[in-house]
């Protein structure tokens, strides 16, 4: 797997955005839209989007594998956010100046506490040895992912600390349009992010499991490369997303030379997401566990058992994986 780039902030649209007054589509009870214009943003070309690699952006949670307690970990994604007071006065200054760079923070008065073992995300600016929150009032970080930890237990239903394993979705390394779950090192995926997809993320796009037999998988972010996308123009794109199999996504990632990333949503270009028949829905995928080099004794309930018990197979898509008891 080549590494592309690490999401540690928010990622900027490559159209310079416009705030239209009709309700989202994204999100409910929100009373505004933001809509790309035809402008290729200043972000964009500055990180030479031209060259870019363009990536199928997934729709699950961010996570991140790095070092905890001497091995490698997985790692939910946790914003610090500001508390009711200063939330207030934050959104008070927006409302009057309509500019978050010049909204003074109190970073060790103004937000809500943290666990002891929370870091914050790399990348973001830093004032005086304090990470500073982003346009959004929010500090980007990180918590380790404990194993009986239930705020997080999809989480680790995709990770094995004993045998320091994930279970990840990515291509076949032989065939591109085949896919393949496989269980990977996490020594191999240090210093990652990757999405975490599955049955009780964000509504589950892409039909995995179900509410008896929840499956989750994660994917290095940047793993399902897009190799014939248009030219850079918003009706080009919109054209693409609307008729062609490999559009229907729920966005392109664009990872630049110097490591900048660069997004846009189908709801940019006012399209819907989710919808009925997704492009990762429309490729077979392998079970390739990888697992037999030494002896592994999982817990029979766990993900990892189910998949070895149906090592090999191959199914006509992702949303007909079914695990029994």
């Amino acid at each position: 797997m080549r590494r592309l780039g690490s999401v540690q902030r928010k990622m900027p649209c490559v159209f310079v955005t416009e705030v239209k007054e009709e309700p989202s589509a994204k999100r409910e009870h929100q009373t505004f839209k933001v809509l790309a214009t035809e402008t290729v943003s200043h972000k964009a070309l500055d990180a030479d989007i031209y060259s870019a690699i363009p990536t199928e952006k997934v729709d699950g949670t961010c996570c991140y594998v790095t070092t905890y307690k001497g091995r490698p970990y997985l790692w939910a994604r946790l914003d610090r956010k500001p508390n009711k007071l200063a939330e207030k006065r934050f959104k008070n200054f927006l409302h009057s100046k309509q500019n978050s760079k010049e909204f003074f923070w109190n970073v060790e008065e103004d937000f809500k506490p943290v666990p002891e073992c929370w870091i914050p995300a790399k990348e973001i600016e830093q004032l005086n040895g304090n990470p500073m929150p982003d346009e959004n009032g929010h500090i980007p970080g990180w918590v380790p992912v404990e194993k009986n930890n239930k705020q997080y237990c999809w989480h680790s239903s995709v990770v094995n600390y004993e045998f320091e394993i994930a279970l990840v979705l990515k291509h076949h390394p032989d065939d591109s349009g085949l896919l393949e779950i496989t269980a990977v090192p996490l020594s191999d995926l240090l210093e990652q992010t990757l999405e975490l997809i599955g049955t009780n993320i964000n509504g589950n796009p892409y039909g995995l499991g179900s509410k008896k037999h929840p499956l989750h998988l994660l994917i290095p972010h940047g793993a399902f490369q897009i190799r014939n996308l248009p030219s850079l123009k918003h009706s080009d794109l919109l054209s693409w997303f609307e008729g062609c199999r490999e559009g229907k996504i729920e966005g392109i990632v664009w990872h630049c030379n110097d490591g900048c990333l660069i997004k846009v949503h189908r709801h940019h270009l006012g399209l819907c997401w989710p919808i009925p028949d997704t492009y990762m829905n429309s490729k077979p995928v392998i079970i390739n566990m990888n697992l037999n080099k030494r002896d592994y004794a999982f817990d029979t309930k766990c993900l990892f058992n189910h998949f070895s018990k149906i090592d090999h197979q191959k199914f006509s898509r992702l949303k007909d994986i079914i695990l029994d008891e």
